[in-house]
Order: structure tokens, then sequence, then C-alpha cells
């Protein structure tokens, strides 16, 4: 069965609200004949539907001064519609058309598979987004390989009738969750089940499995800089909340950043990387320690961009940081207590977004139903 969760108190205050529907379906759930499903269906978000056209769809979100986007990722589809909140009745009418009536017209899936073209081509000249991507193709075997990015021969095949294969087998009632922030819970409810009611029961499946190996990818490319990322498993992702929590302080504790800072490097900086590294190797553009949790694993590590005849050097350096962390005694009370107070304000500064508190209302219910049914 579907899930719908209105918002706490706080953001009642506001005037505004936002409304998202997020559905346990991304990347990991493509299959060879799918393959860069997801990425297509994030540019096909809010277009023709068989109620209304793209252009009344455009035309009714611009007359409440409303804004709405789609965000695909490796585990989840996320629509979400930002207005003020005498308007969720309409915001979440056009939310759920939009997401369960698309009609998949052959010109506009042509069109958006040129604007995939194009990104794909600007994301050729990203070495990070690259990198990160290659961490997972590298590092797993099984659904967190797949790709978050369409992959070029993917775009000849990509058509509407594999996208509504694809949203007839992913988007079920019990893989979604409406959640709202700045609506009362059971204002939400009486708005969204008439729509929703219909939605067939059916069994929801496993999650695709993932396996994390390890392993090396490198990439010659026309780029004065080399760009080096050095990552480890978070091994039982989310579901090991000890492990994740434990994972996102460590990241604040390592930090890292940028070679140039107003005022000069590591002034007002207190992580280890940056006074550690940044400080004292001039050859090293960034170096910044990253996380990307999911619900069963994870990875963890750093990111480098230096100088190509200080490469080595580099991955030494970020090897070595990774040991001295995790070396008893190297890392002080008081660092430590920073480091928790910097993730613990990360979130509450997060929190203060509406669509990031829509989102975590979501994320929470959607594991609650998986963890207890």
């Amino acid at each position: 069965m579907y899930r719908i969760a209105g918002s706490h108190l706080r953001a009642l205050k506001s005037p505004a609200a936002t409304v998202g529907l997020y559905i346990d379906c991304g990347s990991m759930y493509e299959t060879p004949g799918s393959s860069g499903a997801s990425h297509l269906l994030e540019r096909m978000s809010f277009k023709s539907t068989t109620n209304r056209s793209h252009l009344r769809l455009v035309r009714e979100v611009e007359s409440i001064g409303g804004n709405v986007s789609a965000i695909a990722t490796r585990e989840q589809m996320c629509y979400t519609y930002d207005a003020f909140r005498a308007y969720v009745p309409d915001m979440v009418e056009v939310l759920i058309d939009s997401v369960r009536n698309p009609t998949f017209l052959d010109w506009e899936v042509k069109e958006q598979l040129e604007e995939i073209k194009a990104e794909i081509a600007e994301f050729s000249a990203n070495p990070q987004g690259l990198l990160l991507e290659a961490l997972h193709s590298a590092g797993y075997t099984g659904a967190l390989a797949n790709p978050l990015i369409a992959p070029e021969p993917a775009i000849h095949k990509l058509d509407s009738s594999i996208l509504k294969e694809f949203i007839a087998e992913n988007y079920t009632a019990p893989r979604m969750v409406l959640a709202a922030s700045g609506v009362e819970h059971d204002v939400l409810v009486s708005i969204a089940e008439p729509l929703l009611s219909d939605l067939p029961a059916v069994k929801r499946p496993e999650e695709p499995k993932s396996v994390y190996v390890g392993g090396d990818y490198r990439c010659q490319a026309d780029c004065q800089n080399t760009h080096v990322a050095l990552a480890f498993e978070v091994p039982g992702g989310w579901y090991e909340e000890k492990t994740a929590i434990t994972v996102t302080v460590l990241q604040k504790l390592m930090g890292g950043g940028d070679w140039f800072c107003t005022g000069g490097v590591g002034k007002g900086l207190y992580s280890r990387l940056s006074l550690r590294i940044l400080s004292h190797y001039h050859q090293i553009e960034s170096f910044s320690a990253f996380n990307h949790i999911y619900n069963y694993s994870g990875l963890f590590g750093i990111l480098a961009t230096t100088s190509p005849d200080f490469a080595s050097k580099a991955v030494d350096l970020a090897a070595g940081e990774l040991l001295e962390v995790a070396t008893p005694g190297n890392v002080t009370q008081g660092q430590l207590d920073r480091a928790k107070q910097a993730a613990k304000c990360k979130v509450l500064m997060d929190l203060e977004s509406r669509a990031v508190a829509c989102e975590d209302i979501g994320r929470q219910v959607m594991t609650y139903g998986e963890r207890y049914g």
C-alpha cells in the first residue's frame, strides 16, 4: 500500500508548502534493456499527461507561483512541488497526475534525448562527477554499479515504450510515499486518498542486490590536472545507523576543500585535511573527504585534484590520512567534538529547507515501512 505523511508543527507556521512523491525506483532497478530510463524519466517529468498538455501544466504551475522539480538517484525517483499552502489540493493533483499518467509523446521523448546528449557532453567536462560514477562502476557489481547518467549506447534504444514498461513495473503502491512539509497530515490524506486509492495492491519486490568488490578505474583525458578518488565501502548503509552516523561525523572531521580560500589557506578552517594537507602541499588544488550512503551499502573516501607529477604522492597522502584518523590517540577530544557539532549543524541547516524536510519525512516513512511492514 502507498503511504502518506504530513509535516511537523514547526513547518505549519510557514505560508508555503512542499509536496513530494518519492518512489523506490532509481538507476539500480534498471536492466540492460532499460538502461538510462531513470535519467530520461527525470527529464520527462511534468510533461504532457492524459489530462493536460505540457503547456497547460506549465501555465497552471506559473499561475500560482509554484515550482516543480524531479531528481533521479540510484535508489529513488523524487518529484516535488513548491507553492503557497493554500494551493495544496492543486499541487497534489498535478503531482500525482504527472507521475501516474504521463503520455510520453514521441516528439517530447526525442527532444529530451537530444537534451541528454548535450548533458552527457557537459558531464564529460566534470572530472569529479565522472570520478564518482567510476567509483560505483569499479567498486560494485550488481545494482549500484548501474550508471546514474544514461550511457550513450542506451540513448539510441530508449523510447516511450521502454519508459511505460519501466513505470508499470516499478511505480507501484508499496514503493510510493507522498510526503509534505507545511501541510497537516489529515489534510494531506483527505486530498491524496481519492487520487491514489485505485493503485493496485502488489507485493513489494526485493531490492536488487549489490556486492562491493573494490576495483580500479583509470581514464586518460586532455586536462592539465589529475583527479583522484580513493574510497572504501560503508557496510550496511543507512540500515546500520551507528556506522552511517559515524561516517557522517568522520567526513566532517576530515573535511577539506579547495586550496584557495578567503584569507589564505587554513584561515578559519579546522578540519584535518585543511590543516594537514592543503596548508602544506601547494601542488594540491583540492582535497576533500566525501561519503555516499545508500540503504545497504555506501562509499567513503577522499577526492583530490593535483598536478600530474604529484598524483602518486596525493594517493599516498590520502591513504596516510585515512590510516592516521583510524589510529587510536590521533584524534583529540576537541577535534571530535567539533566534528560532531559540525555534523549536527549541517543536519539542522538542511532541515531549514522545506524540500529537504519533505524528503526526510518521505525517507523515514519508506524506511519504517521496509523494516516493519
